[in-house]
């Protein structure tokens, strides 16, 4: 297995924790009264924090030479490219998938899917570069 390959099966254990986060937070999110939209972009910036902490440490584990907090900002950056993809889809999946419980949690899935190589690419050849 290559590096990239294996750096982008661990990319995709980091996002599937990052989506129960994302699906977590946003069902929190519509319980405390927020509605489906307001509530993604919560649950987004939530899932964000946590799958950069995965990738910074065990996806992408050079060290990059800059400040955490920096990595952070470029990272958010390099994510909102995937997250507007992850996003566009989500609210498309909302309007196609029936209503049900498990509806926002399909949505956040089909948006996943669909920002995800967006997503690992802006990582790993931005937000993490040497």
């Amino acid at each position: 297995m290559t590096d990239w390959q294996s750096q982008f099966i661990r990319f995709g254990v980091a996002g599937a924790i990052g989506f129960l986060v994302d699906a977590g937070v946003l069902y929190a999110a519509l319980w405390l009264g927020a509605g489906p939209h307001i509530g993604r972009v919560i649950s987004f910036f939530c899932a964000a924090i946590v799958t950069w902490r995965i990738n910074r440490r065990f996806t992408f584990t050079t060290d990059t030479g800059r400040s955490a907090w920096r990595e952070w900002i470029e990272y958010l950056i390099a994510m909102s490219a995937g997250g507007v993809v992850n996003y566009l889809a989500y609210a498309v999946a909302l309007s196609l998938v029936h209503d049900g419980a498990y509806r926002p949690a399909a949505a956040v899935a089909i948006g996943s899917l669909a920002g995800m190589c967006v997503n690992f690419t802006a990582a790993k050849f931005w937000a993490f570069r040497h």
